[in-house]
């Protein structure tokens, strides 16, 4: 069967099967965020009985992650270019599950900063593998909604940890501590960790009935998967991905500064319990931030199909510009109601742009690059965003403010300034995007 025939909506099951392999990858990206997440709702009782500041809380959730998630993906991404792509992310979901499980044996900091390096190592073999994977399994006039699709779980998984994590806060807010067998006594919120640990087995069986699928223009185009033709490409397209992968790490830092410091924020600001957050905010991440990241690869897609070459990122500039003032306000309303209204939007906005860097790389990269490049915007990107961008609101609450009460304030002042810098250069993006579409159209004109 041709390739083209598995995605032409005429092909019965065999035409529904790429969004099989969407709906699993998903959930594999949703366990990863679950995983990744469930940090952000026990920042409070991890503070209390580690004795630790929002400056080390932050190191937990940003650095102790991105450490070896960004410097492990380049070597993972590579060995997903040349080997099976399937088996490789199975083995990073076993990997993050027991990482996982093992942060609910620490007891300090440092010992929970290396179960979180470990998780971030696992993590690391899932996204530039599955992007790979779906531009092997989706023509281009498809593939932003097919990553976008898998980019929701990003706010499945983010949602689900709050609602998981606030329900089992409830629960245990009020147990003594427990004692396991050879583990010994643990306090109630390390039990979380356990539990969120066993949902990767699932996970792992089914990725395993996921095919691997023939590259897409291996055979014909001539680019080799080596250094050299990854630095020529790089050379060829460097103003496109200076704009591309410098907006959105700028955007990337307001959304890894949300999803670990909401909850906070509304606890602190507004006197919420963490049920109440856990429910409140997950349930906006689960609806508003799936729907965003949905409308982000539908208007690209929509664009694309109106003739507009750099339709993924004229939409996610379009994103940009109308979400930043519900981005930047949301922390410093001071009436409960009006957060949590502004606050849906800027989930919204904030999960507009998520799938649309994955869906902009493998339309300019040739296929027996597209692993590696991912991984070095990932790299990049994850390093700044996810690694360092938490740590900006603690370091203003902590050090310029002096006032954890002010975390809501140092949020807002964070997001003020990489937000309208990541609209700035994706405008400035589109004419270079534009000349790299062509360029990859016709490859043998590359240097």
């Amino acid at each position: 069967m041709a390739q083209g025939q598995s995605t032409s909506g005429s092909g019965g099951l065999r035409a529904l099967y790429p969004w099989y392999v969407v709906f699993v990858l998903t959930l594999a990206y949703t366990c990863s965020f679950i995983d990744r997440q469930i940090l952000t709702l026990l920042i409070e009782p991890i503070r209390r009985d580690l004795v630790i500041t929002d400056t080390q809380m932050s190191l937990l959730g940003g650095l102790a992650f991105s450490i070896l998630y960004t410097t492990m993906g380049i070597p993972l991404a590579r060995l997903a270019d040349r080997s099976n792509r399937r088996n490789l992310m199975t083995a990073g979901v076993g990997l993050w599950s027991l990482m996982t499980a093992a942060c609910g044996l620490a007891r300090g900091f440092w010992p929970l900063f290396g179960a979180r390096v470990g998780v971030g190592v696992g993590e690391a073999a899932l996204s530039p593998a599955a992007f790979s994977l779906l531009a092997d399994y989706f023509r281009p006039q498809q593939l932003a909604r097919a990553i976008g699709a898998y980019s929701t779980g990003v706010y499945f998984g983010a949602g689900l940890a709050l609602m998981i994590g606030g329900a089992v806060i409830q629960r245990v807010s009020n147990a003594p501590n427990q004692v396991l067998p050879f583990i010994g006594e643990i306090f109630p919120w390390q039990l979380t960790f356990f539990v969120v640990g066993l949902l990767g087995l699932p996970i792992m069986l089914l990725m395993l009935t996921i095919r691997e699928p023939a590259r897409r223009g291996a055979a014909v185009t001539p680019v080799s998967s080596g250094t050299p033709a990854l630095l020529a490409f790089m050379r060829a397209n460097r103003a496109t991905l200076v704009c591309h992968i410098g907006a959105f790490t700028l955007y990337g830092i307001a959304i890894g500064c949300y999803l670990f410091w909401s909850p906070s924020v509304m606890m602190r600001t507004h006197g919420w319990d963490a049920p109440r957050t856990g429910f409140t905010i997950g349930l906006l991440m689960f609806v508003l931030g799936t729907l965003g990241v949905f409308s982000g690869g539908w208007l690209a897609d929509r664009l694309a199909q109106r003739g507009h070459r750099d339709a993924v990122l004229r939409a996610g500039l379009y994103g940009v510009l109308l979400g930043a003032p519900f981005i930047v306000a949301t922390p410093l309303l001071e009436d409960d109601r009006w957060a949590t209204a502004s606050l849906g939007f800027a989930i919204y906005f904030l999960a507009f742009l998520q799938g649309l860097p994955g869906a902009a790389l493998q339309l300019v990269t040739p296929n027996p690059l597209r692993a590696q490049m991912t991984a070095i915007y990932f790299f990049i990107g994850n390093l700044i965003a996810n690694g360092l961008g938490p740590s900006i609101p603690a370091l203003l609450a902590d050090y310029l403010f002096v006032d954890p009460l002010k975390l809501g304030l140092a949020l807002s002042w964070t997001t003020a300034v990489v937000v309208p810098l990541a609209g700035l250069l994706l405008f400035l993006g589109l004419a270079p995007y534009r000349a790299s579409l062509a360029r990859v159209a016709d490859p043998v004109s590359v240097p």
